[in-house]
């Protein structure tokens, strides 16, 4: 076969070895927690502000908030990159 078929074939069997618990050189990103009550009140902002700004429903901002849920996927790596470049993803966002 080609090289095309070679390369799918090593990521199939990469990724059957990783969901096996194997890391074949598989690199993952754990995105970190973020406090977001502490991130959207440390940038000035309002619940409703926010959640706009960034492309969130206030409803689930606020539980996130409370607790009541944890931000998950997207999500959580667009509120890491908020806390750690608030100003690039301001601008990107312009």
């Amino acid at each position: 076969m080609g090289t095309t078929f070679d390369s799918i074939a090593q990521g199939l069997n990469e990724a059957v070895a990783h969901a096996k618990g194997k890391k074949p050189g598989v690199k993952t990103y754990t995105p970190e927690t973020v406090d977001v009550s502490a991130l959207r009140q440390g940038m000035g902002m309002t619940q409703e502000q926010f959640a706009a700004r960034f492309g969130f429903s206030v409803a689930t901002l606020r539980h996130w908030e409370r607790g009541d849920r944890t931000p998950q996927g997207a999500a959580l790596v667009l509120l890491n990159v908020i806390k750690r470049a608030p100003d690039a993803v301001q601008a990107a966002l312009s």
